[in-house]
């Protein structure tokens, strides 16, 4: 846990595979201390305050509930899956929890409008670029795609601007509020792999990351969020570009790890929502669709 970012991602990307469940290390902790009393080893029992002393510094601020009353806005991000059986159940669960904005990822070309029918009453608002929307109670305004390196390599200029267009996975818009404007991108990262032969394989969601750093990096608005599925826990170091720019909603003022993934049993939060200029006044996962991702959600104010 001290010297996770030591580890090499050289072979299979272990240091990412590490980072993205390090808060589990922390059961080793008490097997260790059962080995201790069974030993009856004052010693051994001493030595187990450096590995919870470790696990408390990087983990013991998202203990307990840090939110606060009130809010400008509330906001919800939700993988709701190529595969999900029940689409317009879904469109109703997440109408129900009352947002003012509401970001979605992995929709499909069949699906598309059923999310569009089903959440056209609450939100007059909405953009889909690719498989990526945003719904909102506000107006929206200077919507494009961006550009994620989804497509890369020597053929990916040579396709139609539609073919592009219908794999996009990121967005971004701006979102105008009675408190002055708040540029929103909506993001769905590369899927990661765990396979005996590659290891844990991040290639496309570390190429991923690493452009929309840049494309964070050269935002110079005043008010800025993400809010998506970036397949990485925030811990791990290929989102580093992201997470210099922009910081946690469920670290600033959430309960818990807020754990989103997935959906039946959740062990990491990958789906995110990181902010700058505004302020985080409460972040909360939100109950299961049909979708094997949780949505979760924030408050913020300014």
């Amino acid at each position: 846990m001290l010297l996770h970012g030591q580890i090499p991602n050289r072979v299979g990307s272990l240091g990412s595979l590490v980072e993205t469940f390090l808060p589990w290390f922390g059961l080793l902790v008490p097997v260790l201390a059962a080995g201790a009393l069974w030993r009856r080893s004052p010693s051994v029992v001493i030595a187990l305050v450096l590995p919870v002393t470790v696990w408390l510094s990087l983990f013991g601020g998202l203990l307990g509930d840090k939110s606060e009353p009130g809010g400008d806005l509330t906001v919800a991000t939700h993988n709701v899956g190529a595969e999900n059986a029940d689409p317009v159940g879904t469109a109703r669960d997440l109408v129900a929890s009352g947002v003012d904005v509401l970001a979605l990822e992995e929709i499909t070309e069949e699906d598309r409008g059923v999310y569009e029918k089903e959440l056209a009453g609450a939100y007059p608002y909405h953009t889909v670029q690719g498989t990526v929307g945003l719904w909102s109670r506000l107006p929206l305004s200077d919507t494009r795609p961006v550009d994620i390196a989804t497509d890369y390599g020597p053929l990916a200029d040579t396709k139609p601007a539609d073919v592009q267009l219908a794999g996009n996975r990121a967005l971004r818009t701006t979102v105008a509020t009675d408190r002055g404007p708040l540029v929103v991108y909506v993001a769905h990262l590369g899927s990661v792999r765990l396979t005996p032969r590659d290891g844990f394989w991040t290639d496309s969601r570390d190429r991923n990351a690493q452009a929309l750093g840049k494309v964070l990096a050269a935002d110079r608005s005043e008010r800025v969020m993400l809010l998506g599925d970036l397949n990485g826990t925030l811990d791990d170091r290929a989102l580093a570009g992201i997470t210099a720019r922009l910081h946690s909603a469920q670290d600033a003022a959430g309960d818990g790890f807020g754990f989103s993934w997935p959906a039946k049993f959740p062990v990491a939060r990958i789906d995110q929502i990181l902010v700058r200029g505004v302020q985080p006044t409460g972040s909360w996962v939100l109950p299961a669709t049909g979708s094997d991702h949780l949505p979760v959600a924030a408050g913020v104010s300014w």
